[in-house]
């Protein structure tokens, strides 16, 4: 090795210490300028010899702007959300649920970590020449299946280590190749200094440090990024996929040992009265923290454990989040505005004075329907209690004093969009607009279908949509704030009214009517921004016939009924012509969803736009899951803890033979499958006379 390649080497591993200590370990040693001196000194060094130049030296943190903006990367594992728990009841029953996943005699024992109010992030490490690991990729968290590559920003983050040495490595017990999962949040005084200088620049101050952060993530230019001093806390790790230490109070020790952030706000508990201390002690320091939170995480320690717990559709059954009070402010109700969104369900919302609560200013919250808005007797002018907890939607819980010429409110009787009649159906509590021509419920429809936990078209937000239909922003609308979709435009005017490009989501795929050279035309999009919307179009046609369902917007069919749906028939062209009869034949599917997707396949229009999509390119196919017949016709119902596998993988086999899985015993239950600890469906099951066999014996029906 050269006295150059020696004096390189030196300094790099001197100023990875000195980052160490300052940016996790909140101890620094040295002074600003001694840093500064260290790193210029090897910047000098690194120009005189390029050759030696490599991707985990500290100068390197800060590169160029990515070309073509974020490519779209698969997750090892989807990357789900928590179910949560607002109380110690609701934390008490997920806790009884646990220990019914578990044999008898096993017990839990729980990690209790702060829920921070950031954005999840995963980093991977790949082996570098010498046996240590070097950062790979960046990965915002997306739809939960596919985010972002947004290395070039997260290299930027001082708290993501660069290079970890085979030395660390050794001690941590890690190997060359791994993955860690963490947040990423914007410090309380980073976010303050932010938002003087949007402030001092002219701009609007951002809401919050989540969103801010968010933003921040996403920037295109690098050097914003190392400037907001975004912190990352890590507190999973991942090989190919799947954890792969003992228990997650050890990963997070190896992780500390590595050089991660890991937030020291960590407990382990034996009980859930232990859990509930330290949800307390959280609490009570919450303002103190530097750093937003929203409540606290609580997983089960043990990996083979939580293995065996396994997943629903949306979240693991090993881990819950416990939400913290919602917080609360007085302020006034200046008006209320009336949303339509893509079903044409008519949503009340409040316009209030602004008011600061939990870290956001609101403005706006939602009054649910007419029958809400009666319940409160709010006038507009009265002064109100206002509650946000965590991502709950703001909404007025009370009125806290009457104004004395307060207004009542008069829900409308005609759509206030396109001022068709109003309707509302007997036993149902909303108003709807009917028309489908409504330009409210075309953007709403298109803004669902390019969210994305559905198609997943970025750049196709509200502003985009309301050019392309030719309609001003203000025109546009959303459910009940569920979509993801995000405003381009910051000035919050309104976009010139033109004539619209599309009028359906078919027209989106058409390139007579969806190009660079008319996307170029509209107000504040330039050819790259155009290119980009082109090219996410493109990929959008590849995401397959249970992203379709979900997009079309059929009642009743969600996620996991697009999934099931998907699986069973394998092409959309199967899924219409198939009966009520065979559309309940399909797990989960009752009557009442049969229905809908009948109906709505009955419908000329619907049926006309799904044929225009799938001419245009549009995949409609999914894997087709086989399914046999030797449980045709039969429910079973699962109960206790099964000797070898867990429920969902009982749940496989018998679905995978044609039969279905119910919740809840009946005289129409074929078979109870009933484990150790099997509680009242058991006992039902015997006072109703339904057969019952143990593991052993489903296996023996399986291979009869």
């Amino acid at each position: 090795m050269s006295s150059a390649h020696q004096q390189i080497e030196a300094l790099r591993e001197e100023l990875r210490h000195h980052e160490h200590l300052y940016y996790v370990l909140d101890a620094p040693t040295w002074e600003d300028w001694q840093y500064d001196e260290a790193m210029n000194r090897l910047k000098a060094l690194e120009a005189e010899h390029p050759e030696l130049v490599t991707p985990d030296s500290p100068t390197q943190r800060v590169g160029g702007k990515p070309k073509e903006g974020f490519a779209k990367v698969a997750h090892s594992r989807p990357m789900l959300s928590l179910d949560n728990a607002y109380n110690a009841d609701e934390l008490r029953a997920w806790a009884e649920r646990v220990q019914a996943g578990l044999a008898a005699g096993e017990k839990a024992g729980y990690v209790c970590e702060l829920k921070l109010d950031g954005l999840s992030l995963a980093v991977n490490y790949v082996p570098g020449s010498g046996g240590e690991a070097v950062l790979s990729t960046g990965i915002t968290r997306g739809d939960g299946s596919i985010g972002e590559d947004v290395t070039t920003n997260v290299r930027t983050i001082r708290s993501v280590p660069l290079h970890i040495s085979a030395k660390k490595l050794k001690e941590a017990g890690l190997p060359q190749s791994f993955e860690v999962r963490g947040e990423v949040v914007l410090p309380q005084k980073a976010f303050a200094k932010m938002n003087e200088e949007r402030v001092a620049a002219g701009m609007a101050p951002a809401a919050n440090p989540r969103n801010a952060a968010a933003g921040t993530i996403r920037t295109l230019e690098p050097n914003i990024v190392a400037q907001r001093r975004l912190e990352y806390f890590s507190y999973f790790l991942l090989r190919d996929g799947e954890s792969f230490i003992a228990e997650q109070s050890e990963a997070l020790a190896s992780l500390r040992t590595a050089g991660f952030l890991v937030n020291k706000q960590t407990r382990s508990a034996k009980t859930i009265d232990e859990v509930l201390k330290f949800i307390d002690d959280a609490d009570a320091v919450r303002d103190s923290l530097p750093y937003d939170i929203d409540g606290v995480v609580i997983k089960v320690d043990s990996i083979a454990q939580q293995r065996r717990l396994g997943f629903t559709g949306k979240a693991p059954r090993w881990a819950i989040a416990y939400k913290f009070p919602a917080r609360a402010a007085n302020t006034v109700l200046e008006d209320v505005l009336f949303q339509v969104g893509r079903t044409g369900k008519i949503t009340p919302v409040a316009a209030l004075k602004p008011v600061f609560i939990g870290g956001t200013t609101v403005a706006r919250a939602t009054l649910h329907n007419a029958d809400e808005i009666a319940r409160l007797g709010v006038k507009i002018g009265d002064t109100v209690a206002v509650e946000r907890g965590g991502d709950v939607i703001p909404k007025i819980t009370h009125v806290v004093s009457a104004a004395p010429h307060g207004r009542s409110v008069e829900f409308p009787q005609i759509c206030p969009i396109c001022e068709s009649p109003l309707v509302k159906e007997e036993s149902e509590v909303d108003w709807r607009c009917v028309n489908e021509s409504c330009p409210a419920r075309i953007a709403g429809a298109m803004l669902h279908w390019s969210s994305r936990g559905v198609m997943n078209i970025e750049g196709l937000g509200e502003s985009m949509v309301a050019q392309l239909l030719g309609q001003a922003l203000e025109s546009i609308t959303e459910d009940d704030a569920e979509l993801e979709s995000e405003a381009v435009s910051e000035t919050g005017e309104p976009v010139q009214v033109r004539e619209p490009l599309v009028t359906t989501i078919a027209d989106l795929y058409d390139p007579a009517k969806v190009n660079v050279a008319k996307l170029v035309e509209l107000e504040r999009v330039g050819e790259k921004t155009a290119q980009a919307l082109v090219d996410e179009i493109e990929r959008s046609k590849q995401r397959g016939l249970a992203r379709v369902l979900m997009g079309l917007g059929i009642r009743f069919v969600g996620e996991r009924t697009a999934q099931l749906l998907a699986q069973h028939f394998g092409d959309v062209s199967a899924l219409i012509a198939a009966s009520r009869e065979e559309l309940e034949a399909v797990n989960e599917v009752g009557p009442k969803v049969a229905e809908a997707i009948a109906e709505f396949f009955a419908v000329d229009r619907n049926a006309e736009l799904v044929a225009r999509l799938r001419e245009l390119g549009v995949d409609m196919t999914a894997e087709k899951r086989e399914i046999g017949t030797k449980f045709a016709g039969l429910t079973f119902v699962l109960t206790g803890t099964l000797p070898t596998m867990t429920r969902d993988d009982a749940k496989a086999l018998i679905e995978a033979a044609g039969g279905k899985v119910s919740g809840s015993v009946s005289k129409k239950t074929s078979y109870v499958v009933a484990g150790e600890e099997a509680g009242s469906k058991l006992e039902k099951a015997q006072q109703l006379g339904v057969p019952v066999v143990d593991e052993a014996g489903l296996q023996q029906l399986l291979s009869e």
